[in-house]
């Protein structure tokens, strides 16, 4: 989630202004952000980087904590007194390797990419160093710390409707111990939420991780409550390769009335013969479930594991729709998921190759991003049996396969995914089918900066939650009229290239030329097209996600007004992908 620092606001152009000429090393921050900080940790221990570190017995594990604000960063140094730097032992408890230990480099790096999930630095880097000791080596933990004390936003607009505004004030780092504690306000078109949550991911110092939430949701309109939503979770994760088992238990609620919006109004779906009938129901789901998972291998990974789970979800069209007897039945059958009770025994297995690549420029600017590579496949089966009267009787099963390719300085992905359920008793039959495709090209290096392509086609044959795509705006079909069309199906196509960023001091400003294509459509798709340009902006002190502001021109469909052309949000297009490639039975 982008986040704006909350003593920034009135900063954010302190980098554009003039300023004494730059040392030395300011510029070279500026052509490459990591290997600076990495200078600096060396200077600060007095070491010199191990060129044959592998096997040697490890003499030492060294911390180097850089500040938010360092000297030649161009803020104001007082910032640091509003931030309160990471703890030694946050790094610390997530270094897999001990001192006496021969030295290893795959643990350094899942060291490191364990450190960069906290999501509380900027810059992590683990580097072998000669030791004290001759044929020693000691390990340096190098890190630094993004902005914690943030105003978090997450928005989505085109042109003057703001569809979605996710405003979070945090304190992503607690007193420099890595726990997260948030005020939450997420405003929709037809409601807004005020909640709170907690994440711990390092619970009382053990591996146990503590993930909370809960919000009111309320009408814009009436000011009323309109429900309520929240999750806890409580799991060991697998936190290292090496881990093997883990176990997360969960618990969570929705209950609230949806509505589906085309524009800037709720989707009046076109009842046969009759008024039409609002797309407006009400939900109210809880579910609960505990997994247990074993893990096997070293470089070929297997998780295996099953657990319990159970939930009941309702849905019904409400009074104040006003729909009769008939407009109920037929929105039941045609749009609403499907209600049902259920109590389940889950097994899944996970098959992946652990081996990991550091690409920098891809999805954001000079920050290291680690990407899985080789293949990875999950599979889960699901039974449901008839306990009690109520509940549902099914079998179903979920495949998710990925494989992911780095040649020189290019990265292909190509993700698939799939479901299927067999229903027995009242309404036997199969249904829950569903597949989808997505294939994702980075290019190596062209002038510098690098062409992203992205097809996916995600197909709804029989969804049990009877799913309807909106495509037009921010969500892959950029200057098309926001949420323009709609199916249970989905082709797009998104080719851009990224230039390199132009570094003003720290600040990091790239330019994008984009072309879209899609359809979300029921039978045949009929593609549309668009062209546009775009700007994206980081400064990785205190963002690691550049924020996105685009222009798009359609070229063979309806175009809305020059200003609904505009769209401003947070990441790339491309994040913009179905959970349902990752996760397809959830």
């Amino acid at each position: 989630m982008p986040g704006v620092p909350l003593p920034l606001l009135a900063l954010l152009l302190v980098p554009l202004a003039a300023a004494p000429s730059e040392p030395t090393d300011t510029l070279d921050a500026q052509k490459n952000y990591e290997e600076v900080l990495v200078q600096w940790g060396l200077a600060q221990n007095g070491r010199q980087v191990d060129p044959e570190p592998e096997g040697k017995p490890l003499e030492a594990v060294l911390v180097a904590l850089e500040d938010v604000v360092a000297e030649t960063d161009p803020y104001p140094g007082f910032l640091n007194t509003l931030h309160v730097r990471s703890r030694e032992e946050v790094v610390r408890r997530e270094v897999l390797l001990a001192p006496g230990q021969p030295y290893s480099e795959a643990l350094a790096n899942e060291t490191a990419r364990n450190l960069r999930k906290l999501g509380i630095f900027a810059v992590v880097r683990a580097v072998a160093v000669r030791g004290e000791t001759p044929g020693s080596v000691a390990l340096l933990i190098v890190t630094k710390d993004v902005w914690s004390l943030r105003l978090n936003n997450d928005f989505s607009a085109v042109g003057s409707l703001l569809q979605y505004l996710r405003l979070q004030g945090t304190e992503d780092n607690f007193l420099g111990r890595g726990k997260k504690v948030a005020l939450d306000f997420i405003l929709l078109l037809d409601t807004w939420s005020v909640g709170q949550s907690y994440i711990d991911k390092q619970l009382f110092g053990s591996r146990w991780t503590l993930n909370e939430s809960a919000a009111v949701i309320l009408g814009r309109e009436s000011g009323r409550a309109e429900g309520t939503r929240g999750t806890v979770t409580l799991s060991r994760p697998l936190f290292s390769l090496a881990t093997r088992w883990s176990l997360t238990t969960q618990l969570t609620w929705n209950m609230e009335t949806s509505r589906t919006f085309r524009g800037a109004d709720v989707w009046q779906l076109p009842f046969p013969g009759g008024e039409p009938v609002p797309y407006v129901y009400n939900a109210r789901e809880v579910t609960g479930s505990v997994l247990y998972l074993r893990s096997w291998g070293d470089v070929l990974k297997w998780e295996a594991g099953g657990g319990v789970g159970a939930y009941s979800k309702a849905y019904s069209p409400p009074v104040e729709s006003g729909l009769d007897a008939e407009q109920s039945a037929w929105f039941q059958s045609r749009f609403l998921p499907r209600s049902e009770d259920a109590v389940h025994a889950t097994g899944s297995l996970r098959l992946f190759e652990a081996r990991y690549e550091v690409l920098r420029d891809v999805d954001t600017y000079s920050l290291s991003e680690d990407f899985q590579v080789g293949p990875s496949l999950t599979a889960t089966l699901r039974y449901a049996p008839p306990l009690f009267a109520s509940a549902s009787h099914f079998t179903e099963a979920g495949l998710a396969a990925r494989y992911r390719v780095r040649l020189g300085d290019a990265l292909t992905t190509v993700s698939t995914a799939g479901t299927l359920r067999r229903q027995f008793g009242s309404g036997a039959g199969w249904t829950n089918r569903r597949w989808a495709t997505e294939v994702h090209q980075v290019s190596p290096r062209v002038l510098g900066g690098r062409f992203v392509a992205r097809g996916l086609l995600d197909v709804n044959v029989d969804d049990v939650n009877e799913r309807v795509v909106l495509l037009g705006g921010g969500n892959g079909l950029r200057g098309a009229n926001v949420d323009a069309y709609a199916g249970r199906r989905l082709l797009l196509f998104n080719l851009e290239y990224r230039t390199p960023p132009l570094i003003i001091r720290t600040l990091h400003v790239g330019g994008v030329l984009f072309y879209d294509a899609g359809s979300a459509y029921v039978r045949r798709p009929d593609l549309v097209q668009s062209v546009g340009v775009g700007l994206r902006l980081l400064v990785p002190q205190f963002n690691i996600i550049p924020f996105r502001l685009d222009f798009g021109y359609v070229l063979d469909g309806e175009r809305p007004p020059v200003g609904s052309r505009f769209l401003a949000g947070g990441g790339q297009i491309t994040d913009n992908r179905p959970t349902f490639l990752d996760t397809p039975l959830r």
